[in-house]
């Protein structure tokens, strides 16, 4: 068995280019998080909707996306919807980062079908009293929505967001398909160059559940700080 030398793969280049993936698979969680929270809270409330055609989109969007894998969604976005754009539109594409323009979409895609499931049933679980009593002081649909059932629902769909959050952060690895220079990318790179396989893929082991108990940990203090209550 070969000595284990981590600082071969922590110094040098090999840790320029450790680091400028773990910051571009941080890049694409944060996009894809900014992305799939609003649409899914438009999916939601499509698919608890009074107008038929609202919940058929809502619920076309979700099983048509959750159950298609991710990675198929990473292939399709980045090789086949450019050749469906207009030729100026596929050639800025092309100038400017495909690869990552591709994977933000179909991560923010992915992970916004699952959270809409969670949205709506945090809607679900909010009394019907609460929106009769904002109908009843002459609120409509999108306004009861937005000031009393929405705040409400997000403080209880807290932990199924964050396991959300958390697969994400996780899925983010898959863009390595499309060749996105993230943190998976990297380390496949610098394994192939320093042929240091355990060490390099230590470090990205130790840097995926680091950022993932990070987010555990903000979770719980958000729980701790602004807690679920009886409604």
């Amino acid at each position: 068995m070969g000595e284990f030398d981590f600082s071969v793969v922590t110094t040098g280049e090999f840790r320029t280019w450790l680091v400028s993936g773990f910051l571009l698979s941080l890049q694409l969680l944060a996009a894809s998080w900014l992305l799939a929270v609003p649409m899914a809270t438009v999916v939601a409330l499509c698919r608890l909707s009074s107008v038929g055609v609202l919940r058929g989109f809502g619920a076309v969007f979700v099983e048509g996306i959750r159950n298609v894998p991710l990675l198929v969604h990473m292939l399709f976005w980045y090789f086949a919807m450019p050749e469906l754009l207009p030729e100026p539109a596929r050639n800025w594409l092309y100038e400017h980062n495909a690869e990552v323009v591709c994977a933000v979409i179909a991560l923010a895609l992915y992970s916004g079908s699952y959270m809409a499931e969670d949205i709506r049933s945090g809607i679900r679980s909010v009394s019907a009293t609460q929106i009769e009593a904002a109908r009843a002081l002459g609120f409509g649909f999108l306004a009861a929505m937005r000031r009393v059932v929405l705040p409400q629902a997000f403080r209880i769909v807290v932990p199924p967001l964050i396991s959300q959050t958390l697969n994400l952060w996780k899925n983010t690895s898959i863009a390595t398909v499309i060749g996105t220079a993230e943190l998976m990318y990297q380390t496949q790179k610098v394994e192939t160059n320093s042929f240091r396989g355990v060490e390099s893929f230590g470090v990205a082991t130790l840097a995926y559940l680091t950022v993932s108990l990070v987010i555990t940990a903000v979770a719980v203090g958000f729980q701790r700080r602004f807690p679920v209550r009886a409604i």
